[in-house]
């Protein structure tokens, strides 16, 4: 009889969790808060996965390497756009969970509202840039001259439109600080079935509707996205929470403005260094060839996939964070990140297990390609799964420093563990050691785990606890 009971306790709970009801976490439960904000976040982040390894599966249809590959090279440099976004969005849910936190509803509207303008100014830089410089992108990261035949206007159509990324991540940021996860997860669920729909009609042609290869993927990705955003604008004027925005909101505040981008600054700053990495990485591999760019893409689709929801409990423990010591509670925003560490690390020590045994079965049946890149796929898998125990701590700890505010000390962490070691460590295993793309990978599973280390013993000294914002 009791385990019934707390199985329907368990279902009620997740009911209430996808439902969003507004709810007080400074107070309570700390695993009920964790709860009740990880499930959205998880389901949200999910959702954000889904539109690559969606691409992806399509696109692999195509029968074309070099189709896959421009993929991945403009992942890569779409990588600097989504640190930007995470980076705002990160300093939207600090602000808005700190006000939150002190009950004052119209201040986190206003800060918002601030996050958005700037998240608007920086995206539009971002679009000239892709206007005009697409193709010479493309031959900086070492894109051959047949993939930028092929793949040149899918990389051209997703800089341009990047807006869409960055008012999708910043908007659900906004929601995340208020507490209201449950409305992000809502809005990418629900891009992500436009962006399904579309895909196989774009790539493909489907009736008077002609088939735009790799192009078409683009087009799919940032309509989806796009109609997303429009959904998130309705909830942000008309829908019932916490955070809404009216007219009078809309004025530009420097001084706000200038909190927004002092918080952000350094998470953006965080994770621009950790995507330029990504960017080092993909250019050290493209130097074995289309098939191993073509089989890191693919593996790196799933591994995204799996770390993603990972990252959707890490934001809640962000926003226990943020709402906790606006309330005065900094012990409770402690244990909230011990127990979000503890729990994410089990997760991806399945995952982690998952892919030593059954890489091979899960990139077979997601993409279509040649033995040449499953194998490269696979071995990129299995290598960087190993490092996944102590990342899941890490992303936790990382996230937890951006909900205080405290962004400089992650920011430290990523120049340091990716610049000055991850990108030599993968430089001299892959070309110098000659270990080839093996050698990225475990360069990745071995800086990622030191990184999440460092991430700890500096968390555990608590300065984070006195950031004010």
């Amino acid at each position: 009889m009791v385990y019934f009971k707390r199985i329907n306790y368990f279902i009620q709970l997740f009911k209430k969790a996808v439902k969003g009801e507004e709810e007080n976490f400074t107070e309570g439960s700390i695993n009920r808060a964790i709860f009740l904000l990880s499930v959205p976040a998880i389901l949200e982040m999910m959702g954000e996965a889904v539109f690559a390894v969606v691409d992806m599966i399509f696109v692999s249809r195509l029968n074309n390497s070099d189709a896959v590959a421009v993929i991945g090279l403009t992942e890569s440099m779409l990588a600097l756009v989504y640190s930007l976004a995470w980076g705002v969005s990160m300093g939207a849910t600090a602000i808005v969970a700190r006000r939150v936190g002190e009950k004052d509803a119209e201040g986190a509207a206003v800060a918002g509202v601030q996050a958005i303008l700037v998240g608007v100014a920086s995206s539009l830089a971002i679009s000239v840039g892709g206007l005009f410089f697409s193709k010479d992108l493309l031959l900086l990261m070492g894109a051959s001259e047949s993939v930028i035949r092929v793949g040149e206007g899918f990389t051209f159509w997703m800089l341009v439109g990047n807006i869409t990324i960055m008012m999708l991540f910043l908007i659900n940021g906004i929601f995340r600080g208020a507490g209201n996860a449950a409305i992000a997860m809502r809005v990418l669920l629900l891009a992500n079935f436009f962006n399904l729909i579309l895909d196989p009609i774009l790539i493909f042609g489907w009736g008077p509707i002609p088939g735009f290869g790799v192009e078409g993927a683009a087009f799919s990705t940032n309509i989806g996205r796009g109609l997303g955003v429009a959904i998130q604008l309705y909830y942000l004027f008309f829908g019932k929470s916490i955070v809404r925005f009216s007219k009078n909101n809309f004025k530009v505040d420097w001084g706000i403005i200038v909190q927004v981008i002092k918080v952000s600054a350094g998470s953006t700053g965080q994770f621009l260094i950790s995507s330029a990495s990504w960017v080092f990485l993909a250019r050290i591999i493209s130097h074995f060839g289309s098939a191993a760019m073509a089989g890191y893409t693919m593996a790196l689709r799933v591994i995204i996939f799996t770390i993603l929801p990972s990252w959707g409990m890490a934001n809640a423990s962000a926003t226990l964070v943020g709402q906790n010591l606006g309330a005065g509670r900094p012990d409770r925003a402690e244990k909230s990140v011990w127990k979000s560490g503890l729990y994410n690390m089990i997760f991806l020590s399945f995952v982690m297990v998952t892919f030593l045994f059954f890489s091979s079965p899960i990139l077979r049946f997601c993409f279509t390609a040649d033995e040449e890149v499953y194998a490269n796929g696979i071995r990129c898998m299995q290598i960087v799964a190993l490092g996944y125990l102590f990342y899941g701590y890490g992303m936790v700890i990382s996230q937890s420093f951006n909900g205080a505010g405290d962004t400089r000390t992650p920011t430290f962490l990523n120049f340091f563990g990716f610049w000055c070691f991850q990108i030599p460590l993968a430089y001299f295993l892959a070309i110098q050691v000659d270990f080839g793309p093996n050698g990225v990978y475990a360069a990745i599973a071995i800086a990622e785990s030191a990184i999440a280390v460092a991430g700890i013993i500096l968390f555990r000294r608590g300065k984070w606890k006195l950031v004010k914002v």
